[in-house]
């Protein structure tokens, strides 16, 4: 979309510090439409994208939205909460805000799940939905419903937009809360005579909200005493979430890392945040990390926390956790510190910020023993499965790191394969590990993975984008794959079928005495070949080992659509280790086994 010829775009920086675009308006121009004055409201924050399905409430929307640009980069989902997945992967890949534009009514309410998940797991979107006219708000009109109400628990800010006047300082707000501070998401709601009304257009310079402010100076105390404590550290630990990579800070923590020769472990969102084939990294913590890291928590003295919330996939059982160990929290959230663990040393600010101010206050340790000692736990119990001529979903994950060099996007849905991924994948860089953590959608990896496509495509990456998946979450938004398709999105759609709930399956048999209770689909999945053919995408399948790598190659040297590649994988698999749920993160299931003291 651009301006018309009335309208001249002229870079600014807003109060946050942050590049954005003003529109300078002459007389002739000043009075518009609220329709048209969100959209250049839009244009203005730099939105590229938006990932939205119309209706009678935001119809007027998106007839100025062919009235202004037919060419607008407007994404036709297929159901509302894949344009909010898909504005998760878009953001996460790119680090900037994904937009979602929705009717009222049923339109708001099938965006719920997305934003949660956004929530959870901080993702910055701006999701824009209808609403009846102003004055029958509360008389249940057709398709009336409380869409600030229903989201404000899963909300940094909820907005309802009742006076024209006011539509583009709350856009401007929307996307500063969104991106600033912990991101997260923001739902703006639009009355349909709001977006009907005529008015003068002016959009912001600068953001002034009372209440709401963003950790910006760093203590120097707490920065001086955060080294001491390294300092007097003999087996300390750097712990790394997601906040490392939201801020941008995977440089500066590498070099932390490897200036002071503390070992690393990071969190399912932290993957990619320091790249695991450094001999410092000891991969994924928690319930299905390594043992080798969990270990290393177990015996630590001293915790440093970059971006990460302590959450109960993590710590286990929470007075067993880390027993020996002092905590430093780096954390631009001051909710989160000391929350589930007291921190010794807490600093409230951007970690990239405080990493940066924190590295010239140290030295280079000597950690040989402390890394020697975690070198015997890695060699204990290492990562391994069994290689007996079946094709098993950790092969297949192998395989697709093989093929990709581990220079790839990957997304992931939420299952047995997601942890397998994190396990066997070995991420090298920021952005390139997507998944739901916090709320465990599934359904979230196809949308996703077509929201971080068309991000890659904006900001012109080469890098190949990955979705794996399985059976049981794939299907339940596989309606996207007509979109990707229609947009030639070159995606590479792995999904491991194994016939089962794979997840709740190993529960049921490790903790419910085998009783499968309704996770069962031998007999209810569709042909996954013919689905990918319906959608116009290309269909592939495997059931050995070699046919895996076989159509992993065919797969490759399709690019102008998706590819999905079903792998047919033995349903009896089950991830280990594993921490049972309540129990200390020292007591890891390393094997299948019985574990009856956990029931």
């Amino acid at each position: 979309m651009t301006y018309d010829e009335h309208t001249k775009v002229q870079p600014v920086t807003t109060g946050d510090s942050l590049p954005e675009v003003r529109p300078e308006i002459t007389s002739t121009s000043q009075v518009m439409s609220g329709a048209e004055i969100l959209l250049r409201s839009l244009e203005a924050e730099g939105v590229k994208i938006i990932f939205g399905h119309p209706g009678g409430a935001v119809i007027k929307v998106y007839d100025e939205m062919h009235r202004i640009n037919p060419e607008f980069q407007h994404i036709l989902v297929r159901h509302e909460q894949g344009g909010t997945h898909a504005a998760e992967g878009y953001a996460k890949a790119t680090g900037k805000v994904g937009t979602v534009l929705v009717t009222s009514g049923p339109g708001a309410t099938n965006t719920v799940t997305g934003i949660a998940d956004a929530y959870m797991d901080s993702v910055p979107i701006v999701v824009f939905t209808g609403q009846v006219p102003t004055g029958l708000i509360g008389n249940d009109a057709f398709q009336e419903c409380d869409a600030v109400g229903i989201t404000r628990s899963i909300t940094k800010h909820s907005y309802l937009v009742r006076d024209i006047e006011d539509l583009a300082r709350t856009v401007k707000e929307a996307y500063h809360i969104a991106r600033t501070g912990r991101p997260g998401p923001v739902l703006v709601d639009l009355p349909k005579d709001v977006l009907l009304a005529e008015g003068p257009f002016q959009y912001p310079e600068t953001v002034n909200m009372r209440g709401y402010a963003v950790p910006e100076a760093v203590r120097p105390e707490k920065l001086q005493r955060a080294a001491r404590m390294i300092a007097e550290s003999k087996r300390p630990l750097l712990y790394v979430g997601g906040g490392a990579v939201n801020s941008d800070a995977s440089d500066s923590l590498t070099e932390l890392a490897r200036y002071t020769g503390i070992p690393v472990t990071t969190t399912l969102h932290g993957l990619g945040a320091f790249p695991e084939e450094d001999p410092l990294a000891l991969r994924m913590l928690g319930m299905h990390g390594t043992w080798w890291a969990n270990q290393a928590v177990q015996h630590c003295d001293l915790i440093i926390a970059v971006g990460a919330r302590f959450d109960d996939r993590v710590t286990g059982k929470l007075d067993s956790w880390a027993p020996h160990a002092k905590v430093i929290h780096i954390e631009i959230d001051q909710s989160c510190i000391s929350k589930n663990v007291f921190a010794d040393c807490a600093i409230l600010g951007d970690v990239k910020t405080v990493l940066e101010r924190l590295i010239p206050l140290v030295d280079p340790k000597d950690t040989t023993e402390w890394l020697e000692q975690i070198d015997t736990w890695r060699q204990e119990c290492p990562l391994q499965y069994q290689k007996d001529g079946k094709l098993r979903a950790q092969s297949v994950i192998e395989q697709l790191r093989d093929k990709t060099g581990g220079d790839a996007v990957v997304i992931t849905d939420v299952g047995q394969h997601q942890m397998w991924s994190a396990q066997y994948f070995r991420f090298l860089h920021p952005r390139t590990h997507i998944t739901s953590g916090g709320l465990g959608t599934m359904g979230f990896g196809m949308p996703a993975a077509m929201g971080a496509a068309f991000g890659m495509r904006e900001i012109g990456s080469s890098r190949p984008v990955v979705c794996i998946s399985g059976d049981g979450g794939f299907v339940m938004n596989a309606q996207e794959m007509s979109v990707a398709a229609a947009h030639k999105l070159p995606l590479k759609l792995a999904v491991i079928n194994n016939r089962f709930l794979g997840m709740v399956r190993q529960w049921q048999e490790l903790f419910h005495m085998e009783r499968y209770s309704h996770t069962d689909l031998s007999d209810t999945n569709p042909d996954f070949v013919k689905l990918a053919e319906a959608h116009h995408c290309v269909g592939l399948r495997a059931n050995t080992p070699e046919e895996a790598k076989e159509i992993i190659d065919e797969a490759w040297k399709v690019t102008d659509r998706p590819v999905l590649m079903e792998f047919s994988v033995a349903k009896e698999e089950m991830v280990f280790p594993m921490v049972p749920a309540g129990a200390a993160t020292g007591d890891m299931i390393t094997d299948r086994m019985t574990p009856n003291s956990f029931v």
